[in-house]
């Protein structure tokens, strides 16, 4: 019996105007990651699954119940990345970029997670992300920052966008809030729901940010991290808010806005919308200082972010399709011929050509019409007798001919 091959659920085939949305987010990603100065690094696709599950915590719902993980033929247990940071750590470890002193990377490409496929929501999706390891300064979260509200700006989505923002202070600020965290869920334990019950054994702050109702008014009534922030850790934050408000950077305070992992400190953000439904946050990152060590390497400072290429690429305008300089229309074996070199020229001098393998002058013409060319490029008997091609603009449709030779100099030249 013969089995029709399926695309497996929750992955995708890209094409057509979602292929040109796609291309966009990267074209700009890249354009962007320049002008700041970003090295484009490449990474593996998969690493040792201890690279995730040490540094996005063995209870975490990502290592608990999403990761592909498999064991290879050797034995060894490996993991599909669901995630760019930890395998960029292991590189600063493994490769001795550490000499580098400060690294400010950038990549993307597809991230993996075996989780429910909902809009927007794939198990194999693709990520921008950039980091800047090796560094404690403000100044470097400001940068970051900088970065992402540049690129929104640049693919044309930045409106309805926010900039929410947060501290999750130094270490020791933590710890103490933890412990405030803790006694205060413990004295509501019988009015917390069954998830917030787990979290308050492994992973408290988690709760301050429960989609249950029932949660919310205790989570609300939690005390907040300001209580609880060293002189060191305000004085942090207020330099990146002042940095983002000299960068002319809109932001907003969210004090609710946490990230589980103990590694995270300092600065937390999100890039939120309401154009996407519940699913609202299109970048998010922040400062993991303590991640690094617990890869197992020296403290060393770092933050940085991700966005989901396909949630970007859903909020764009619908892009224009690529146009092409030149169709080539040729009439006859000869002219097969001659078309064949003048569309390598063509191309070779910097012009989008395009030629139909087959067909008569007016389905090719036609053709020519629908692709959107500039210029139509006929080549017949006539043509090859002079020496020159008929080239017809088919915005005006005003035709001229110019000589074979000289083409590709003209046609460049528009």
């Amino acid at each position: 019996m013969s089995m029709r091959a399926q695309r497996i659920r929750g992955t995708q085939d890209i094409q057509g105007e979602d292929a040109l949305r796609f291309a966009r987010v990267v074209e700009t990603f890249e354009r962007v990651r320049k002008l700041y100065a970003f090295e484009r690094i490449e990474i593996p696709v998969f690493e040792a699954t201890q690279v995730f599950s040490r540094s996005l915590g063995e209870t975490t719902d990502v290592v608990a119940k999403e990761m592909y993980t498999f064991e290879d033929r050797g034995g060894d247990s490996i993991t599909l990345r669901p995630e760019f940071t930890a395998g960029i750590c292991r590189a600063f470890l493994s490769e001795g970029w550490q000499q580098y002193s400060t690294m400010k990377l950038a990549t993307h490409g597809p991230v993996f997670r075996y989780e429910r496929p909902q809009k927007g929501r794939f198990r194999q999706f693709h990520q921008v992300n950039a980091e800047i390891i090796g560094t404690d300064s403000p100044a470097a979260d400001v940068e970051l920052l900088a970065f992402a509200d540049q690129l929104l700006h640049e693919l044309g989505i930045a409106d309805g966008v926010t900039l929410q923002l947060n501290t999750l202070g130094d270490a020791p600020t933590r710890e103490a809030w933890r412990n405030a965290l803790v006694s205060h869920f413990a004295a509501h334990r019988d009015q917390l729901s069954e998830d917030s019950l787990m979290r308050l054994e492994r992973n408290p702050l988690r709760i301050l940010d429960s989609k249950d109702p029932g949660d919310r008014p205790i989570a609300d009534a939690a005390p907040p991290i300001d209580d609880f922030l060293t002189s060191e850790a305000a004085d942090f934050f207020a330099q990146v808010t002042a940095g983002l408000d000299a960068a002319g950077i809109a932001w907003t305070r969210n004090p609710r806005l946490v990230r589980g992992l103990d590694y995270y400190r300092h600065t937390a953000f999100e890039f939120v919308t309401d154009r996407l439904g519940a699913q609202g946050t299109v970048l998010a990152g922040g400062r993991y200082d303590g991640l690094i060590e617990a890869l197992g390497g020296p403290p060393t400072s770092a933050v940085g972010w991700a966005a989901g290429i396909e949630r970007l690429a859903m909020l764009l305008e619908t892009p224009e399709p690529p146009r092409i300089d030149a169709a080539l229309i040729p009439i006859g074996e000869q002219a097969d011929q001659r078309a064949l070199a003048l569309l390598a020229a063509l191309r070779r001098a910097g012009v989008a050509a395009d030629m139909s393998y087959k067909g008569n002058m007016k389905k090719r013409m036609a053709k020519a019409d629908a692709s959107g060319a500039r210029f139509a490029v006929i080549i017949g008997d006539d043509e090859l007798a002079r020496g020159e091609a008929g080239v017809k603009d088919l915005r005006s449709g005003e035709q001229t001919s110019i000589a074979f030779d000289r083409l590709p100099e003209v046609l460049s030249a528009q």
